[in-house]
């Protein structure tokens, strides 16, 4: 479109449908003249769309397909329909830009006055496709002078500079509506102008037109942006949320357009000094002025200027378009300033560990022995949620519910931890023949065990024990021993968590029967799959709870919480949590870790719906696997006294299925997905409000892959395989009384 009677063909190109007869001929008669060269693109761009990861649905079929005629290139290519056209090109502009955030932009239509700066602003507008229709308005013809920043050549000498911009953009995307003022804005055409505008952008020199821009924008109740190519000034006026606000920010006092028509370069000055503010000048900028008409014909501009301001037009028209907060003012996008600044990075910090403490001198008491290992037992995160003591001839293991976190739904993962560290503390006992009665109270009540190894007086828990806390583990100290249990203590005191890839090397079907005697032994179950298409579904699933765990803010910040690497010259404590070299990451893996550890990342990404690679960690070691099990018990209902009991329980099922699986010299890895201890829908409603009902759909789809019943609970997952050694072990909190020896 044209609204200077500029014929077309100076700057739009023609469209021609094939399938239509009329255009058929015309395309045969460009055919038949010479040197007009023909390119068909159309396979090419819709291989690039098939290669695209997560293309959307396409509206358009090859119906929409043109040959494009340039006829100031004297070619004509033939292109797919504009949607595919403006997907591809714009695909790599995700996700700075969503495709929803720039589907939104489409609906704007901005208006750039001025073709010197104007055109890098508008070919940039077009290139980044935030607009759906751009309005372009210039008088002026190209010159060789203004070649140093417009990015034309020798061939656009003569041309109307705004015909140069349209050209340009429509060697870009044909399909982008381009309307131009060859005259440039008048009394006469202005409201034409800004018909249908969502913006302006004012880059003319004409101090009158200035004003007459944004006399226009006020009426219209649009915004306008103005762009000074020195130290990158970036002026804003927002008429759309200030109607009443006074031109350039009320800097020329009471000018009025009569006073700035006609003037000479050398007159303008004054009014250019106002404006910019003359503390905020350049030096070079400020003494050119003073050389106007005597050494210089005009203020000079540079092209690396003139290109940064087309970036920081581009940066504002984004926000405005997507409703970011931009208010009037200014700003300076100063490079000489940054420049100026420029310093060496930070180091990239390597990291240096402590040294490995001195090896723990030998208990010198029975209690002693007992109380470490209960203190070596596993927990999820390391946390190590209790608190031991020895009291008289009793073994004391309460859980601490200060220790618990967010995935710890109903104490239920701590209370599998107390279980374990019982059983630690009975195999100890048992091996130095001080074996006793074990009790669990839960809440101070006597729980009843599910068999007779754990027993008790029954009644409340009497004496310093009874602190309220939900669980209680009593573990009295005697004469007994029990060989089944002391053949485990040497075994449980070199249990670790291996998290090395393993080799996928398939594990022997007696092996796996000889673990279920094992769960079977301390009354419980055990469940598992070994194929590679079940191994394949299982790592989807966990992955899935992990990109939940990264993307739900509570759990993201317990679970960076809980990991210790060194930072800086800080102390680094490694008695609690995961010591950073206990995950084996790989090198890929280390560098993800800064930027997965950022809440506003996660954030972003959470808005996004995205993700899907948070959950990597998880999914490649799953695949690496030879077998992926449960260990279940029967758990009483939501509710019931018993159920930490149950777990508690459960802890001692956990212990021994993992010590007998690294008799059988397997690597175990403890898998805890987001639904783990959770049993009924308000449970993830609370630890996940925003991915409940996607957690307890992946519940229910493991437990099924697993061919868990409804009658069993699972207390933990298990990845097992064949792996190389650890690098480091998790360390643990000193046992009660050994740090003052």
């Amino acid at each position: 479109m044209n609204s200077d009677n500029t014929a077309a063909a100076e700057y739009r190109p023609l469209f021609l449908d094939e399938s239509d007869p009329e255009d058929a001929r015309r395309i045969s008669e460009l055919r038949a003249e010479a040197g007009i060269e023909f390119t068909d693109l159309r396979n090419l761009l819709r291989a690039e769309f098939d290669d695209l990861v997560a293309p959307p649905e396409l509206s358009e079929g090859p119906e929409s397909d043109r040959w494009i005629y340039y006829p100031w290139r004297k070619a004509a290519v033939a292109l797919p329909g504009p949607e595919l056209l403006r997907i591809v090109r714009l695909d790599r502009n995700r996700n700075k830009l969503t495709r929803t955030e720039q589907e939104k932009l489409t609906n704007q239509t901005i208006g750039v006055v001025g073709q010197s700066v104007g055109h890098a602003i508008a070919h940039t507008l077009a290139m980044e496709g935030s607009c759906g229709r751009i309005k372009l308005a210039d008088f002026d013809t190209i010159e060789l002078a203004n070649l140093n920043r417009i990015p034309g050549s020798l061939f656009d000498i003569g041309v109307n500079k705004a015909v140069v911009t349209a050209r340009r953009i429509a060697e870009i995307d044909p399909y982008l509506p381009v309307e131009i003022f060859t005259a440039g804005l008048t009394d006469d055409n202005v409201d034409d102008f800004f018909a249908d505008l969502t913006l302006v952008v004012e880059e003319c020199d004409s101090l009158d037109i200035k004003l007459a821009v944004r006399e226009a924008a006020k009426r219209h109740r649009i915004p306008l942006l103005m762009e000074t190519s020195d130290r990158g000034l970036l002026d804003i006026e927002r008429y759309d949320l200030e109607p009443d606000r006074e031109p350039f920010h009320g800097l020329l006092g009471g000018a009025t357009r009569a006073d700035l028509r006609g003037l000479t370069t050398r007159e303008k000055a004054p009014y250019v000094v106002r404006i910019l503010d003359a503390h905020g000048l350049s030096d070079r900028f400020a003494a050119s002025l003073v050389e106007i008409d005597q050494t210089l014909d005009s203020w000079p501009q540079l092209a690396g200027d003139v290109q940064l301001g087309g970036a920081t037009v581009a940066a504002a028209v984004r926000r405005i378009g997507l409703g970011v907060d931009l208010a009037s003012g200014r700003t300076r996008v100063d490079l000489s300033t940054a420049l100026d600044a420029v310093a060496e990075p930070e180091p990239v910090e390597e990291f240096i560990w402590p040294a490995d403490p001195a090896p723990a001198t030998a208990p010198r008491t029975d209690a002693e022995a007992v109380l470490a290992a209960a203190q070596s037992a596993p927990s999820g995160g390391n946390v190590q949620p209790w608190s031991l003591r020895a009291e008289n001839s009793t073994i004391v293991i309460e859980l601490d519910v200060r220790r618990s976190s967010g995935m710890d739904i109903g104490y239920r993962g701590s209370a599998l931890a107390v279980g374990a560290a019982l059983y630690n503390a009975r195999a100890a006992a048992a091996a130095r023949g001080v074996l006793g009665e074990a009790d669990l109270y839960t809440d101070g009540q006597y729980s009843r065990p599910a068999s007779g190894r754990l027993s008790g007086p029954g009644g409340r828990l009497s004496g310093s024990a009874r602190r309220g806390a939900p669980l209680t583990a009593v573990l009295q100290l005697s004469d007994w021993s029990e060989p089944e249990l002391a053949r485990d203590y040497p075994d449980l005191l070199e249990r670790v968590t291996n998290r090395n890839f393993g080799t996928g090397e398939p594990v022997d079907p007696a092996i796996l029967e000889a673990l279920a005697v094992t769960a079977a032994k301390a009354d419980g179950g055990l469940r598992w799959i070994t194929g590679a298409a079940d191994l394949e579904t299982a790592a989807t699933l966990l992955a899935a709870s992990d990109q939940a765990r990264y993307l739900t803010p509570a759990l993201h910040a317990e679970m960076f919480s809980e990991l210790r690497r060194p930072v800086g010259n800080k102390p680094l404590d490694l008695r609690t949590g995961l010591d950073l070299r206990t995950m084996e990451l790989a090198a890929d893996e280390g560098a993800k870790l800064d930027i997965g550890g950022r809440a506003d990342i996660m954030d972003r990404i959470r808005d996004w719906n995205g993700g899907i690679a948070l959950g990597d960690y998880t999914r490649d070691r799953v695949l690496s696997a030879s077998v992926l099990a449960a260990v279940t018990f029967t758990a009483p209902p939501v509710g019931d006294p018993g159920e930490l009991a149950a777990y508690a329980r459960a802890g001692e099922t956990l212990q021994r299925v993992w010590i007998e699986a690294q008799r059988h010299g397997l690597a175990v890895h403890p898998v805890s997905p987001v639904f783990l201890y959770a049993r009924q829908t308000e449970d993830l409603n609370t630890v996940s409000p925003e991915f409940a009902d996607t957690l307890t759909s992946l519940q229910g789809r493991f437990l099924d892959l697993l061919g868990v019943p409804e009658h069993e609970t699972v207390a933990l997952v298990l990845r097992l395989s064949y792996a190389a050694e650890v690098t480091a072990r998790s360390r643990r909190l000193p046992i009660p009384g050994a740090e003052t020896r």
